[in-house]
């Protein structure tokens, strides 16, 4: 079986991780493809890997040994499943690999606005605590978690987790109802949830009803000092309204870890470090899926998936 990885480094890093792959077949990893160079490097290929390059009807037509597609990651927009299935053509996916990881990440934003360890740190090293008349000083207001309310807006494995860690820090947790979505029960209307949160985080998959659902209505629902947290789809964001909230004084911070376009444009106005507001946005560069242990758990359960399709069983099967 010939094996072609379309862009294996986010998952590896650049390190040979992929032994175990090699086991089930002839494995050619690439670390990058170019949209226009899927076709060429495919051919003869019976299984293809890819996370982020997009497989759609024509390049299937290209390739007609191609009997399996695994996407490594989640979701599956990449590929065209309708002309999969209709050319016998399996797809696979990893669900919930990242849930711990991304969790953490939520938190690590939500922390450095409650009490910029980092600037704090950066300060004391600058010679500003040895120089401070008291034996302590602040950049901030620091801001306790507990009794403050987190909603949470989406109820998947990633928002699960990230409402357990609120839990802990004695947060009142509030899944929200998610706009299109029929799963209305344990759910606040969203409006009302938005009302009562504090932290406001989005965990909901990205659809024609959820693309851009943070508009003016949304952001002009929130508490005028929330904080917004944002691990799912950089296009749950109107970028456009998000920039008028905050250049109003609305929220105490907003954290991301993805942006509509990634990499984003050099001149992106969220990460102007000249923004009168760029204190209070804090973007990290789509790493809440990314730790050590979920990028070995992501390749695991590729290779578990391959084995699992030579070997005529489903497993994790989306065609």
């Amino acid at each position: 079986m010939r094996i072609v990885l379309l862009d294996s480094f986010a998952a590896d890093q650049g390190q040979p991780a992929w032994g175990e792959l090699a086991a089930l077949g002839d494995v050619v990893p690439y670390a990058r493809t170019a949209p226009e160079q899927v076709i060429a490097r495919c051919q003869g290929a019976d299984a293809v890997l890819t996370n982020k390059v997009e497989i759609k009807a024509a390049v299937m037509a290209a390739l007609p040994s191609l009997r399996y597609i695994g996407v490594v990651a989640t979701g599956t927009n990449m590929v065209d499943l309708a002309a999969a299935g209709a050319r016998g053509i399996a797809v696979t996916n990893v669900p919930a690999y990242a849930s711990d990881s991304a969790a953490q990440l939520v938190f690590a934003l939500l922390l450095h606005f409650t009490h910029d360890v980092a600037g704090h740190s950066a300060d004391v090293k600058a010679g500003r605590w040895a120089g401070a008349p008291d034996f302590c000083f602040f950049r901030q207001p620091l801001i306790e978690l507990a009794d403050k309310t987190l909603v949470v807006v989406g109820s998947g494995h990633i928002g699960r987790a990230v409402g357990r860690i609120g839990a802990a820090f004695g947060m009142r947790v509030l899944p929200a109802a998610v706009p299109g979505s029929p799963s209305t029960e344990g759910r606040v209307p969203l409006r009302e949830a938005l009302a009562a949160g504090d932290v406001i985080t989005l965990h909901c998959p990205l659809t024609a009803s959820t693309r851009g659902m943070v508009n003016a209505d949304f952001l002009g629902a929130m508490k005028t000092d929330a904080i917004l947290i944002n691990a799912g789809r950089g296009a749950l964001i109107d970028d456009g309204a998000l920039i008028a909230a905050l250049s109003a004084g609305r929220l105490r911070g907003v954290g991301l870890d993805v942006l509509q376009t990634e990499p984003p444009p050099a001149d992106h106005p969220l990460t102007n470090p000249q923004a009168p507001w760029a204190a209070r946005v804090a973007i990290t560069p789509h790493i809440a899926w990314g730790t050590v242990e979920a990028r070995q758990r992501i390749r695991d359960e590729v290779t578990k998936n391959l084995a699992a399709f030579i070997a005529g069983q489903h497993r994790n099967r989306v065609v």
